[in-house]
């Protein structure tokens, strides 16, 4: 059979197709994508579910003249596939070329780089909005998952879309699924509306002024095409909800879709991971059967989650033991917080696990709603520091953000002894909202000194006593100030102070202001984070102008997206080397 996929390179070549050419390309397309999946890893179901609906979108709609926009894009890969990037799936060679999401740098198709969720519909909005105000011409398509609908800015997305009066068009790709099992309100209607086939009388979308039209089988390309060509240049807003399968055409993806939202490298003949990882201890492991351990002590404690459950490693299991005191608020961070600190203020002991990079969409409740109010809640930060990961999950914005809010208690352990000590504590102690950054991925362990309060003012742990040079080495950069401590004595014959600061938000005074007494010319700080704004910053402002000198080593203010962690450990002169490198040449300078 003649390929098809071989002649499309733009849009455009769908244009002549056939039905039967196209469902054919559906069908060498998911080919195709298993193929990569399975060397690469990726998101698997999202990326199977929609195939059919993004080759009808590309050959009913006219991108990019025509607007579309993936909310979260994790669910992009066809449409890549689609639009010039065909080597980045086919060719073994080219397959890191792109990144996983859309990114207007690789294409003009792309129109924003979105990697989190529930935006996709407030995006949309603007840019029908600046048509209108420009008086253009182009339809606006938002691809919103249902899992995407819990988030706060879906919701007021829709609110302001339904009242624009002019074309955009959201399609709810409805595969009753988040990354884990859907939670709220909002899903019962969605699957009434499902049992229904759109009938029922109650239809959200309808409330609030949409035009809604149902496509009951999405992976149907003539039935999703046929919808999407007659709500094409529509004057109004509305909602085409298409009911599709996660992980659809792939067998083990269709049976353990959140297993499958993400894989690593596996083969497609058994599902099993080629890379199969060691069994080793993490964060995640650590925690959840400390927190498990816990739960089952004290029924006021509760772990909470927006959407991710396995961060802290609640599989499906687990929850089911815990249907009281585990919560998944869907991705909804902002609300997770305000959640947790009512939960605190009424008695309860709250946990709520989240990345780094996903905190920051909700600074407003950890200023207002938790720290303001001071509520004891404990915040865990996974994934923080910095990762190779896509340019919209980066770690490394947390500290400065936190740092300064007033009453929120924020601490960096370095190795899992203390980190239990602190969330110990933390689940104890009644005064104020507690945040631990935690220290990496796979668990370390050290002979640490442990404090029984953490509470303010801050105790620095001393580790090695030295002289001329003092090593502030925060987190989960302890072990590398434990090697530049042991490099500068080796190669210059310096006893560096090395310190474990403990605590983020606070500093200890006492310890910093004995640091001069004590013979020492240079104060540097080692941190895992952007470094304008951040821990190290601060100390130095607490030198300020007097003869001491402070070195901060971070991370650059930039977006960077796929480097390798050794390179940007060069690039931030993180290294042993660099570190110890530039410790000399200001010494040489004072």
């Amino acid at each position: 059979m003649r390929s098809v996929l071989e002649n499309i390179h733009t849009p455009k070549d769908l244009k002549p197709l056939s039905a039967k050419e196209l469902i054919q390309l559906c069908g060498e397309i998911r080919e195709q994508l298993l193929f990569r999946l399975s060397a690469t890893g990726g998101h698997v179901g999202s990326n199977l579910a929609v195939i059919e609906a993004t080759v009808a979108l590309h050959y009913v709609f006219d991108s990019p003249a025509d607007k579309i926009i993936f909310d979260v894009s994790h669910q992009c890969y066809t449409h890549k596939l689609l639009t010039g990037r065909k080597d980045a799936y086919t060719d073994p060679a080219r397959f890191s070329s792109v990144s996983g999401f859309t990114n207007p740098a690789e294409s003009e198709h792309d129109i924003f780089s979105v990697g989190h969720t529930s935006t996709a519909i407030s995006l949309a909005c603007g840019l029908a909005k600046g048509r209108d105000l420009t008086g253009s011409s182009c339809n606006v398509i938002a691809v919103v998952g249902d899992g995407a609908l819990s988030g706060g800015q879906a919701f007021e997305g829709l609110n302001n879309a339904a009242a624009l009066g002019s074309n955009i068009i959201i399609v709810i790709n409805d595969n009753d699924m988040s990354i884990a099992e859907n939670h709220g309100g909002l899903y019962e209607n969605l699957q009434l509306l499902r049992r229904t086939e759109g009938k029922a009388a109650c239809n959200l979308f309808q409330a609030l002024g949409f035009d809604y039209l149902f496509v009951r089988d999405g992976n149907d390309f003539r039935e999703i095409s046929e919808a999407f060509i007659k709500v094409k240049d529509t004057g109004h807003p509305t909602i085409v909800h298409m009911c599709t399968v996660k992980g659809k055409g792939y067998p083990y993806a269709e049976a353990d879709r959140e297993a499958w939202h993400y894989m690593g490298p596996f083969d497609r003949k058994t599902g099993m991971p080629l890379h199969p990882a060691e069994p080793v201890e993490t964060y995640e492991s650590l925690t959840c059967r400390y927190l498990a351990a816990k739960m089952k002590e004290d029924p006021t404690i509760t772990a909470i989650t927006a959407g991710t459950p396995k961060i802290f490693g609640f599989d499906a299991g687990l929850r089911q033991q815990f249907p009281e005191q585990f919560v998944d608020v869907g991705i909804a961070e902002g609300h997770a917080v305000a959640f947790a600190s009512g939960i605190a203020k009424n008695g309860g002991k709250p946990v709520f696990g989240l990345s780094s990079s996903f905190l920051q969409r909700a600074y407003d409740q950890l200023s207002q709603d938790l720290s303001l109010n001071q509520s004891p809640a404990v915040i865990l930060v996974f994934f923080a520091g910095i990762s190779q990961g896509s340019q919209t999950h980066m770690g490394v914005f947390d500290i400065p953000l936190a740092m300064n809010i007033p009453g929120l208690l924020y601490l960096a352990p370095t190795c899992r002894e203390e980190y239990i000590s602190m969330l110990e504590w933390g689940l104890c102690q009644t005064s104020q909202p507690v945040m631990i950054r935690v220290p990496g991925i796979e668990t370390a362990t050290r002979n640490a000194s442990l404090l029984p309060d953490y509470r303010s003012p801050a105790k620095y742990e001393l580790v090695k006593q030295g002289d001329t040079v003092a090593l502030l080495a925060l987190g989960k950069c302890f072990q590398l100030g434990s090697k530049v401590r042991e490099q500068l004595k080796a190669v210059h014959g310096i006893r560096a102070t090395l310190i474990n600061p403990r605590y983020i938000s606070d500093m200890d005074e006492e310890l910093l202001r004995s640091l001069p007494e004590n013979g020492h010319q240079l104060v540097v700080t080692l941190e895992d984070g952007v470094i304008d704004g951040g821990f190290g910053e601060k100390i130095a402002r607490f030198y300020g102008t007097s003869s001491m000198k402070v070195l901060n080593f971070g991370a650059r203010k930039e977006f960077v997206d796929h480097m390798p962690v050794e390179m940007q450990y060069e690039r931030y002169h993180l290294t042993p080397d660099c570190v110890v490198s530039d410790i000399i040449h200001a010494l040489k300078h004072f």
